[in-house]
């Protein structure tokens, strides 16, 4: 299979594991480009790309405009704080007065779920999702088994524990069908009051001591508590929540076997994580960093190639 079978990227529900093995193919292709003295290929000097952020994004909207420069597109940079949508213009509005412009296609983060799915319905170009409200981030899932597949030699098989805000985290969601699509163990961690009523129905384990957690995991994901969604207080103090649920190099050695440990960013140290294991020798975390832009080259080029037939 040399091409994917969608369109657009808007969530790994939407994608199967040929799809996902053809953008780890294309990614490890492009990893090594980017490791060369010359970092650029001419691959798609005559397609033009909108970065549309309607939230805040440090790391993903650099990677996605690195990713893009790379393979030499045209990129337009859209920041939706500073556009009329403060003046109350509607979403297909924007985008199509974008792609007025003549774009191919549009990565775009949106604070509402299902954003991108409602934008690909109605207008003609490739839609990426880089994170719909607390519902799917493709991408970062997508970088998070490649890193395990990197580090392990495989994500079949392997026990990986998602730890900390599962209720409002797109990670969470996509890194569970990814990492269920490609025959891994899943797991969530957390407090109760974080993890989804109905977590156990995505054939997910739940358990809510973390030591117990460590011990059954080849792999610990730990996401940091977002704080811009907690509209109520789901736990009583950050400093409780660190002594339950924060990993420290104790833990891990009490844990005596070797874990990796991952973070998607930006990290809270001290808090879910703290700063001598998320800068040890068990954490990929800045080997994550440099997937995401191999990565997001790979699924910008596959489906650019689907635009050009």
């Amino acid at each position: 299979m040399s091409e994917l079978s969608v369109n657009h990227l808007l969530g790994i529900k939407y994608l199967n594991e040929a799809d996902i093995q053809l953008i780890f193919e294309t990614a490890d292709h492009f990893k090594e480009v980017i490791n060369r003295s010359i970092k650029k290929v001419p691959s798609l000097r005559d397609i033009t790309i909108a970065n549309i952020f309607f939230e805040n994004s440090t790391r993903t909207k650099l990677s996605f405009e690195l990713a893009q420069k790379r393979l030499s597109a045209d990129v337009i940079n859209f920041s939706a704080s500073q556009s009329s949508v403060k003046k109350g213009e509607t979403l297909i509005d924007t985008v199509n007065n974008i792609l007025a412009m003549k774009v191919d296609m549009v990565v775009m983060r949106h604070p509402n779920p299902g954003a991108g799915i409602f934008l690909a319905r109605h207008v003609k170009a490739a839609i990426v999702n880089a994170g719909d409200g607390a519902h799917e981030h493709p991408t970062q899932a997508l970088l998070d088994s490649y890193s395990i597949r990197e580090k392990l030699g495989d994500v079949a098989g392997k026990n990986v524990v998602i730890v900390g805000d599962i209720l409002h985290s797109r990670v969470a969601l996509s890194n569970i069908f990814a990492l269920q699509l490609q025959g891994a163990n899943v797991k969530v961690c957390g407090p109760r009051t974080l993890l989804p009523k109905h977590i156990e129905a995505l054939g997910v384990g739940v358990e809510t001591n973390l030591k117990k957690a460590l011990k059954w995991c080849d792999v610990a994901n730990m996401l940091r508590i977002q704080n811009e969604r907690l509209d109520i207080s789901y736990f009583p103090t950050t400093r409780e929540y660190t002594q339950q649920f924060g990993v420290t190099m104790d833990i891990l050695n009490e844990v005596d076997k070797e874990i990796v440990i991952m973070h998607p960013g930006p990290i809270n140290r001290g808090v879910e994580i703290s700063s001598e294991v998320a800068d040890s020798k068990q954490s990929i975390i800045l080997n994550q960093v440099e997937n995401g832009v191999a990565i997001r080259m790979a699924v910008i080029y596959l489906l650019a190639s689907k635009i050009k037939h």
